[in-house]
């Protein structure tokens, strides 16, 4: 019979003080699952370290290791689409370079895809090395996103996982600018099985997830799934409407009384305030979603690869994935 490949993806960017160690793993791994066809496909996101020509030493050694070169860094989402689109394997396992994420957890990630499931993820019990604060605020949005979103969103669910074939060829379809990978899994569907695990510290370098990073990638998750602030904007307005419009009638009714008056200055001034406030938050998310709509119309790709070293020849530069 057969056997079934498999392509290990690994985004990175400025990883060289982890590279070797994960393909020592990685390596280990493949001996215990001799039945299966391994390759493995290093994506660089613009790498300015020497993580490039680490991989390129690796490659010399090992046949199976391929290397995506990207023109720039696109960032994560857009990297891992790239190793999605450039993966030849009957299954994919998207993993990070930084060992938080156990390789050895790849078996039984393959233990359950030969029992029928598309989507193996992994769930995150302990995350160590993170703050208290960051545990909690990753708790609450993906509680929010998953109350306004009417898809199935996963929480603490990463993109740690193995992916069949269907599931790459649906991945490969979506071709959205503002990507939110983590919401794109449970939109495509197919039968999902979930796994535990404890992230581990990261085994050299420091994190390149900077706070303004993870709000642009939280903005992406409810912008693309929801469009309940939109919403909630309306439903805001239609209220302090309402209560503007009794407003101007007791005042109507007391001038009409009483007569006019100069006193209300200040609360004149607070009303003027608040709904101007009220005004431009509106706006503010009128032109997040306007600006992603604007995004897509361009049409551009996705990315460029600078050169795809795969085997004992490397494509130049221009290659253009849309």
């Amino acid at each position: 019979m057969r056997m079934k490949r498999l392509t290990i993806v690994i985004p990175f960017f400025n990883e060289e003080m982890v590279l070797e160690q994960l393909y020592n793993r990685l390596e280990r791994l493949t001996k215990q699952c001799s039945k299966y066809r391994f390759d493995f496909l290093f994506v660089n996101d613009g790498s300015q370290d020497q993580s490039v020509p680490i991989v390129l030493k690796l490659k010399e050694k090992d046949s199976r290791i391929a290397l995506l070169d990207l023109s720039r860094n696109y960032g994560k989402e857009t990297a891992m689409l790239a190793g999605i689109d450039y993966a030849k394997g009957d299954a994919l396992v998207i993993i990070d370079a930084d060992l938080q994420q156990p390789p050895e957890m790849i078996k039984e990630m393959i233990n359950w895809w030969e029992q029928g499931y598309s989507d193996v993820y992994a769930v995150r019990k302990e995350r160590r090395g993170e703050s208290a604060l960051k545990k909690l605020t990753s708790s609450l949005y993906y509680k929010i996103l998953q109350k306004a979103s009417n898809i199935n969103i996963y929480p603490h669910a990463g993109d740690f996982r193995l992916l069949d074939r269907k599931m790459i060829n649906a991945l490969k379809q979506l071709r959205e600018q503002e990507r939110y990978t983590k919401g794109l899994y449970g939109w495509v569907g197919f039968k999902k099985k979930e796994l535990f695990y404890d992230a581990d510290e990261r085994a050299g370098g420091t994190t390149k997830w900077r706070a303004t990073t993870l709000m642009n990638l939280a903005m992406n998750g409810i912008t693309s799934y929801t469009t309940l602030p939109l919403r909630i904007s309306a439903m805001i307005g239609v209220v302090v409407s309402f209560v503007a419009f009794i407003y101007m009638m007791i005042v109507l009714i007391q001038t009409l009384l009483l007569g006019a008056s100069v006193s209300g200055y200040p609360s004149l001034m607070i009303g003027i305030l608040f709904l101007g406030g009220l005004q431009l938050i509106s706006l503010g998310i009128i032109g997040e979603y306007l600006g992603r709509v604007f995004n897509e119309t361009k049409n551009r790709p996705l990315y460029f690869v600078n050169e795809y070293y795969q085997g004992n020849s490397s494509m130049k530069e221009g290659v253009v994935k849309s």
